[in-house]
């Protein structure tokens, strides 16, 4: 049964709980209770604000529109939350899109309604927007969208006092990280990348943390009621929340250990809170006792990164499905259009533009059949193994409950690795998938430096084609346009392929039980999938599908090229047709002048061994 919207229920809202009841009764009176079936959209990025919204049952998922029209998810809310404090604001437009993530009921208290009473009542409207500022300062640490600095002006500027095997440490007391985090903020300011900017690697080893508490729970290893706190935290975490609580470098010492860390502070923190206790009171849900209960970072934090790059994979072989379907397009629309082959940037013999960008379309294709195939490698893993792979401190059964409750969560193929040794001072998954990206890049250059090449010009190049003008391409020389598309995919490319170096020599350096390089390997090839998902979508989007092909040109140089008299041969015969190739060179004149010169041919005959079908596919009578 539906709670009623009455005073009660008003004062149950963070925003209205400092209400007196008279104003939560005029309140109540306007809100109004709505239903959203999953995918409907609750409010659209550039609308008005006209509502503050409280969920009641179900789920909002907030995402961003990107330049290419795909969407980033952001954060997620859930019962008893709220959305859409800024409705106070003048003129305040959604900066984001809430769909219902699944069957969602909120209770809508519409602005206009919302401002009038509060303007009626100027006490009021001081409790409203202290609230109100309470709550979007707390909500800056739960957005991927928010530089830190702006995060620093709004924390408190306090310390609380907690302390490692290594000393007391003051931590700031908004954070949610502990003393361990701390220390690695101070040891770790080497590279601009942060856990934050890989949002799949923080719900990765969300998730890895929440299938340990399960399966710490069901092998009697720990408290049900900490297990549940812990489950909670951890689901947050893996819904776009707190995401600024992982301020730390990627590149670390230590084998990724301050990154195991700073999620154990941040979930043991989280459940304390859910618990009713204060963050540091660890004596009720510790960040290694519970938290970290029968693991290690040497089998968490390798199965966070397969994880990761698990699920990244699918947002780049969109982007690739995108441009093969782009590349197929422009392959059936230039299907007719006949032009000169080459190779060694010399003449060769005829084909169709069609058969080049189809050509390219195959090629992608075949990468993105690599992709998924090697993708398998990253689903075995060595959750269970700990240290080194023994499965030392784990209960009989761990491991396979752990792994079990993972595959559940991530709904993935994930396998126990055969051997837990091995697997855990093993990085082939990683290598196999950081070479599948080198083999993409390599592909994705050569037809970046194609379409240059075929686009050069556009009096004095060979102009094959045009690409779409996106901008100016000189400060100096009037008029000139650039192919600047393919030139930073291009170099996309290059960054790629030297990371695939990164992770080879990390993978190298490996030692004895461990790895402890694979903090730089999950930078490289997380930092490479998402380079190259959105310069694939790039190349898509702002370049192939806006390209011409030049007919007439791509026609004259067919008729004034050498090469075509290779598809005389069958006819002519391959010592005739030497002879006009070098009559052609010598000369200067075409081949399809001398040979309507000479009535070698007539008229009918030589445009039939000229056409397309003729030129650019198997003879039948050839040799």
């Amino acid at each position: 049964m539906n709670r009623p919207i009455d005073a009660a229920f008003v004062g149950g809202i963070e925003l209205f709980e400092e209400l007196p009841e008279p104003l939560r009764a005029d309140l109540a009176a306007v809100a109004e209770r709505r239903s959203y079936v999953r995918g409907e959209v609750v409010f659209e990025e550039g609308d008005a604000r006209v509502e503050f919204l409280r969920i009641v049952s179900g789920r909002v998922d907030v995402t961003a529109r990107r330049f290419d029209g795909a969407e980033d998810h952001l954060v997620s809310y859930g019962p008893a939350e709220t959305l859409g404090e800024g409705v106070l604001l003048e003129g305040s437009m959604h900066s984001s899109t809430g769909r219902a993530g699944v069957d969602t009921v909120v209770v809508a208290f519409p602005r206009a309604e919302l401002v009038r009473i509060l303007r009626e009542n100027s006490e009021g409207r001081a409790i409203v927007l202290g609230a109100a500022v309470k709550i979007l300062t707390r909500r800056l640490d739960q957005t991927a969208t928010v530089d830190q600095a702006e995060v620093r002006q709004f924390t408190t500027g306090k310390h609380r006092a907690e302390s490692d095997s290594l000393g007391p440490m003051e931590v700031p007391f908004d954070a949610y990280w502990g003393a361990q985090t701390q220390r690695a903020l101070d040891n770790f300011q080497i590279s601009s990348q942060r856990l934050f900017d890989f949002p799949t690697l923080v719900r990765a080893l969300a998730a890895v943390k929440q299938a340990a508490a399960r399966a710490n729970r069901d092998c009697g290893a720990l408290d049900p009621v900490v297990a549940e706190a812990i489950d909670g935290a951890c689901e947050e975490l893996r819904s776009g929340k707190l995401l600024r609580q992982f301020p730390l470098d990627v590149v670390q010492g230590g084998a990724g250990t301050s990154t195991n860390m700073n999620v154990n502070e941040v979930i043991a923190n989280r459940a304390l809170i859910s618990m009713g206790y204060s963050k540091g009171e660890y004596e009720h849900c510790d960040p290694n006792d519970h938290v970290n209960c029968s693991q290690s970072t040497n089998d968490v934090y390798p199965t966070a990164i397969k994880l990761a790059v698990a699920d990244s994979n699918q947002g780049l072989v969109e982007a690739l499905e995108l441009l093969v379907a782009s590349l197929r397009h422009k392959a059936v629309e230039f299907a007719r259009v006949t032009k000169i082959g080459r190779t060694q940037l010399q003449d060769a013999v005829p084909m169709t533009l069609g058969q080049e960008f189809g050509a390219w379309a195959h090629s992608v294709e075949r990468e993105v059949g690599a992709l998924r195939a090697v993708r398998e490698h990253l689903c075995v893993i060595n959750l269970g193994g700990t240290a080194i792979g023994t499965g030392l401190n784990a209960p009989k059964g761990y491991a396979a409950r752990a792994v079990g409750h993972l595959r559940e969560l991530t709904e993935l193929p994930l396998s126990l690795a055969e051997d837990l040794i091995e697997a855990t001072q093993d990085t082939q998954g990683l290598v196999l998938y950081s070479g599948g990206l080198k083999s993409l890049a390599i592909k994705l250059s050569k037809i970046c430096n194609d379409l240059r090449l075929l686009s050069s010009g556009p009096r004095a190049g060979l102009a094959e084609i045009e690409l779409p003008a996106v901008q100016p391409g000189s400060s100096i020389m009037p008029g000139k346009v650039n192919p600047v598309i393919p030139e930073v995919v291009n170099q996309v490319c290059f960054r790629v392929i030297g990371a695939d170096m990164t992770v080879t020599m990390a993978a190298e350096a490996g030692q004895l039980q461990l790895n402890v390089m694979e903090p730089v390997m999950a930078l490289a090839v997380l930092e490479s999938q998402s380079m190259l998902e959105k310069a694939v979508r790039t190349l898509a989007l702002r370049c192939v599908d806006g390209i011409v092909a030049d007919v007439a040109r791509c026609r004259d140089y067919v008729e004034r090229s050498i090469g075509v008299v290779t598809a005389l041969v069958p006819r002519l015969g391959y010592d005739l047709c030497a002879e006009l190739a070098k009559e052609a060179k010598r000369s200067g004149r075409g081949i399809v002048e001398l040979v309507r010169e000479r009535q070698l041919l007539d008229g009918a005959e030589l445009e039939a061994l000229l056409a397309p079908d003729g030129m650019t596919g198997p003879s039948a009578n050839g040799r």
